[in-house]
């Protein structure tokens, strides 16, 4: 506790100094910190974002991106962007739902059929509901960004049914519904953060993880585990968030020029992911790995009883979950 205390007092310092530290007096400087590196697909998004905004603003607003972790992990963004030390983050939807729990439906696993329905309700009225859930808790969602599907890779054999993760330890997000869907298949879920993945896989901590081709190839990860199984179990977003106090220190036109960027680099970045997901896919086959396709019935019936306790424990919730399977069938 000690450790992770210090860690997170050095980030605030760190971070107000940041925050101290602008460019010319005519403009107004905002970061934004996220753990991805910058091959990634969705940090060509958020420098869409960023170049947009000074384009927009002439020069007025500039947003700086700490790619890498270098401002801590994404809870610890996360924890930074509510008391207003960093002005934006970018993190999954899983990472936020034990500050927004509505966040939870995103993390459910095979809650959409299709990329069309993604696309439907992140686009649509439900998405739009969702993004300024967190607002009373210094949270407020800009856009979200694909972040593709989840699939299984594991160091010694592949998965090709459920069973065969049985007594795996297998990575996860921090997040309860991610940790139970892992358990529902018998594995066993262990969060470790997400810059910390490749040498758990490397020492044998974890036996495997789940994760997007994109994130799997550009993380290196492909080298530790070569064995990867497409059966595309979870589909979350990523969500582009600006802290609540940051947002409410800006002018209606400069709050009007970034979510404008943000929308226009949401469209710029679907693209981006779908064209990154085939040459993701490509480059670890060529590695050498070994890409499976598994049959996903039995991994969606072993699954459905999550859905089951919500019925009767938070009949609001599971209300939403409707709303969302119901999306598109107009």
């Amino acid at each position: 506790m000690l450790n992770y205390l210090s860690k997170f007092i050095l980030l605030l310092l760190f971070s107000t100094f940041l925050l101290s530290c602008t460019g010319s007096s005519d403009t107004k400087t905002i970061r934004l910190a996220h753990s991805l590196n910058t091959s990634h697909p969705v940090h060509l998004g958020i420098m869409r974002m960023a170049e947009l905004t000074e384009e927009y603003s002439e020069g007025k607003l500039e947003i700086k991106v700490f790619p890498n972790q270098q401002l801590g992990t994404e809870r610890e963004a996360l924890e930074l962007l509510q008391i207003g030390s960093i002005g934006m983050t970018k993190v999954s939807t899983a990472a936020i739902e034990n500050f927004v729990p509505e966040f939870r439906v995103y993390s459910l696993p095979y809650l959409f059929r299709d990329d069309e329905h993604v696309r439907t309700v992140l686009q649509g009225e439900i998405g739009k509901e969702l993004l300024l859930a967190g607002e009373e808790y210094w949270l407020r969602g800009l856009t979200y960004y694909d972040a593709g599907k989840r699939s299984f890779y594991t160091k010694d054999k592949p998965i090709l049914t459920p069973d065969d993760l049985d007594g795996l330890k297998i990575r996860v997000m921090e997040s309860q519904m991610s940790m139970s869907m892992v358990r529902s298949l018998s594995g066993s879920p262990t969060p470790i953060s997400f810059g910390e993945l490749y040498t758990a896989l490397q020492q044998g901590v974890v036996d495997g993880a789940e994760n997007n081709p994109p994130s799997y190839f550009s993380s290196r990860h492909y080298e530790v585990a070569k064995y990867y199984s497409l059966d595309e179990h979870l589909m979350i977003p990523d969500l582009l968030l600006i802290s609540t106090l940051q947002w409410q220190k800006l002018t209606p036109q400069e709050q009007q020029w970034i979510q404008s960027a943000a929308d226009s680099s949401a469209r710029y970045q679907f693209q981006v992911w779908a064209e990154s997901e085939k040459e993701s896919l490509a480059e670890v086959e060529a590695s050498g790995v070994e890409v499976f396709y598994p049959d996903k019935e039995p991994f969606m019936e072993m699954t459905a009883p999550i859905y089951d306790q919500f019925k009767t424990s938070e009949p609001d919730f599971y209300q939403l979950i409707q709303r969302i399977r119901e999306a598109g069938n107009e």
